[in-house]
């Protein structure tokens, strides 16, 4: 691939954009806000002038709602030797551009699944899809030089791909992307109007549960328009879950013992099946979960501390497979929380109190 052009400079499109034009492709912008486009040339992704000739990738990176429409616009002028886009719902927009009658072998639809919680060009980096599955829905009539290039801009961006059929994509981003961020939201929403004495509580637990809360409201309201069925029937299966929840924690609250007893049984049982979900996310490099031990430090909030902690643990020979920190209400100190294998716990908080940190058990 010689030639791309990106339209949509958001932080999608953006960090596409930098990834291309980072090894060595030539990178067209366009948007319909021209300073957006203006912005990501000024940060490296490419230039917003438009290419003299077809390019070899055209990559749509707009709004599911307008992906139908702006793919038909290049199609239609030979924009390009081939097509995706990387809106985050599948089924739709391929039926659209299907209603219109277009030849689609030329066309693949794709999903990178990363991001953030913030927008825009200037939230964009080159590295946000290393690692990432990035999804593929070809069908039979899709022609393998469009396969080809869309694999290859995918190996470019670092990403790893996952062939899917796109309404099996629509189901599972709903299951694993589109409900959990409504939940989030609404637990959000708990904290509004809430007194300042509690939000001034809040730990980590809140803070995970909350982070992708922090997202662009405008952004969600075109996902969730392109995928509404199955998000709203995934929602249905969480009302039926906290009804039994609520029903459950009410029975707790009896006099009656054995109501007492069957309210306990209820709660487990949500608390377990969480449980069994939870053990089925992938763990590191997309592999099969691994258990793992934290080892909590006691630290000063100021500069170099996290410095030391990692070049003691270098220092023991531990790996670090995961980082949180906790903030102390009221102090400038915080915990932080250090994630290795089982084995090497003890090696790891051994050696730290040996360097004079305050382990937490």
């Amino acid at each position: 691939m010689r030639t791309a052009a990106v339209i949509g400079t958001g932080l999608i499109g953006t960090s596409v954009a930098l990834a291309l034009a980072g090894r060595g492709v030539t990178v067209h912008l366009a948007d319909h806000d021209p300073e957006q486009a203006r912005t990501a040339a000024a940060l490296g992704a490419g230039t917003d002038t438009p290419p003299e000739g077809p390019v070899d990738l055209a990559v749509v990176a707009v709004p599911p709602a307008h992906v139908a429409g702006t793919l038909a616009e290049l199609m239609g002028r030979g924009a390009a030797r081939g097509y995706i886009d990387v809106a985050s719902v599948k089924g739709g927009p391929r039926r659209e551009l299907e209603e219109l009658g277009l030849d689609l072998s030329a066309y693949i639809g794709t999903h990178p699944m990363s991001g953030r919680e913030r927008s825009g060009p200037l939230a964009a980096t080159a590295d946000l899809f290393e690692g990432r599955p990035w999804v593929l829905t070809p069908t039979r009539d899709s022609d393998t030089e469009v396969l080809n290039l869309a694999l290859e801009l995918i190996s470019l961006c670092r990403a790893v791909p996952v062939v899917m059929d796109a309404d099996a994509h629509d189901r599972a981003v709903a299951l694993v992307s589109h409900m959990p961020h409504l939940v989030s939201s609404m637990v959000a929403a708990r904290l509004e109007h809430a007194e300042e004495t509690a939000v001034r509580l809040c730990g980590q637990g809140i803070r995970d549960v909350t982070r992708i809360a922090a997202s662009d409201p405008r952004m969600w309201i075109d996902i969730l328009s392109a995928n509404p069925g199955p998000v709203a029937d995934l929602l249905a299966e969480v009302s039926a879950d906290l009804d039994e929840t609520v029903r459950a924690l009410r029975a707790l609250q009896s006099a009656d013992a054995e109501k007492r007893d069957d309210g306990a049984q209820g709660v487990e049982r949500v608390l377990r099946r969480g449980n069994a979900g939870q053990i089925r996310v992938p763990g590191k490099h997309g592999s099969a979960p691994v258990s793992y031990e934290t080892v909590t430090v006691l630290i000063d909030d100021q500069p170099g501390q996290l410095a030391r902690i990692f070049a003691d643990a270098g220092a023991a020979g531990v790996n670090i497979e995961d980082v949180r920190i906790e903030h102390a209400t009221g102090r400038q100190a915080g915990l932080i929380q250090l994630t290795v294998e089982p084995r090497s716990a003890p090696v790891l908080t051994a050696a730290l109190r040996e360097r004079g940190w305050s382990i937490r058990q």
